[in-house]
């Protein structure tokens, strides 16, 4: 009897993950996702322990894998499940952050598991950057950062790049990236080991050679870069018995497509303390943080409206039963509020090619055309570049 109930509490507990957690949810804080998953594996052998330890991990690659489908868009998904099931779903594990097994059951032969986890987004985002698979969904810029930093006990500013850089690791640069990163910016060449600029045959001229700077952003595959500096210092007044120290920030946002400099941001901080050191840092670290959230702001704006400018790009559509289904279509692009114009190029019994107008990029249109349903035939992406997509009709 005893056995019984506790089947039964386990079947309600069970049924009860089933129904208020299946889906994964966010977090407050957006570089992880926290939510509950199900597994389920087949006892062999009365391999309890052993069913069950493969049921958590079932539980643990479908975490991953909502997460996976969260961070690209549908296409980069559809086009890299190779890349996820060989490379990220098999290594699931590496991105789970910590979990918790929620409840489980023996049923029928099988072992069900709840488990609650978190998923560290960063980490994926990364390994999806090194990939140039993240690139693939253009929300947010690629960023290169090139921040030079100066307190009073430094000489000469402390840098990465250029002619006889000191390596360091600067207080600014940390910060800004740190808040970026959880703002699902996507930062290129942060690690440990910077690029180095002499591998691209790539000469600084100077510690603010912007032009140099412009060709290691594009080297890196990125889509903008940040330079700037960081400069603290003690300030004249003071506050009781305590001195005072003024920290500025200076930055400047590059488009590496079009070299235009198309975002600035200069912010201050005080900070007081009766200790230099101490001082200066908290003023930075004032600053950093500051500056992190006007640079987001302003590079959020700018990235928007430069992703919603019209480009043109070529269409290709293809399949059987060509012809209704390219009059249905083409209705469909008609209603569509970022079309501005289409024209006709290419036109044969079973394809034609179109010229898009588009307040867009072309992945965004993808985006859009994907939401789009029809009765009798569905639609399959293909070739999604800067100048071409190609679609092609499929039978439901």
């Amino acid at each position: 009897m005893l056995k019984k109930t506790n089947y039964i509490g386990f079947l309600v507990l069970f049924i009860s993950i089933l129904f208020l957690s299946q889906p994964l949810s966010a977090a407050n804080d957006s570089s992880i996702l926290t939510g509950v998953t199900t597994g389920k594996r087949k006892i062999f052998n009365n391999a309890l322990q052993q069913a069950k330890q493969n049921a958590v991990s079932d539980a643990l690659r479908v975490a991953v894998q909502n997460a996976f489908a969260k961070v690209v868009s549908k296409q980069a998904l559809a086009s890299n499940l190779d890349f996820f099931y060989n490379q990220v779903l098999s290594h699931a594990s590496d991105y789970i952050i910590t979990y918790q097994v929620l409840g489980g059951i023996e049923n029928k032969g099988y072992y069900l598991v709840g488990v609650e986890s978190k998923v560290d987004i960063l980490k994926l985002e990364k390994t999806l950057t090194d990939a140039r698979i993240i690139n693939a969904n253009k929300d947010k810029p690629v960023i290169l950062f090139f921040i030079a930093e100066k307190t009073p006990s430094d000489l000469l500013p402390k840098y990465w790049w250029g002619k006889n850089p000191i390596p360091y690791q600067s207080l600014t640069e940390k910060i800004i990236i740190d808040k970026m990163l959880q703002g699902r910016f996507i930062i290129t060449g942060n690690d440990r080991e910077r690029p180095d600029p002499s591998f691209y045959n790539i000469t600084f001229d100077s510690i603010y050679d912007v032009a140099a700077a412009k060709d290691l952003g594009k080297k890196m595959d990125a889509d903008m870069i940040v330079f700037g500096k960081a400069v603290s210092k003690e300030a004249t007044n003071i506050m009781g018995q305590e001195k005072t120290f003024n920290a500025q920030i200076s930055l400047d946002g590059y488009n590496l497509e079009t070299g235009e400099k198309v975002v600035t941001s200069q912010v201050q901080a005080v900070a007081k303390s009766d200790m230099d050191r101490e001082g200066n840092i908290q003023a930075l670290f004032k600053a950093a943080s500051l500056s992190a959230a006007d640079l987001s702001e302003k590079l959020d704006d700018y990235w928007t409206r430069y992703l919603r400018k019209e480009n043109s790009f070529d269409v290709t559509i293809k399949g059987e039963n060509f012809l209704p289904r390219f009059i249905a279509l083409k209705q469909e692009f008609q209603q569509m509020p970022g079309i501005e114009n289409m024209q006709p190029k290419e036109m044969g019994s079973n394809y034609a090619v179109m010229q898009i107008f588009y307040k867009g990029q072309s992945s965004q249109f993808a985006d859009a055309v994907m939401l789009k349903t029809f009765d009798s035939f569905g639609l399959e992406f293909s070739d999604i570049t800067d100048n071409l997509v190609t679609i092609t009709f499929i039978e439901k």
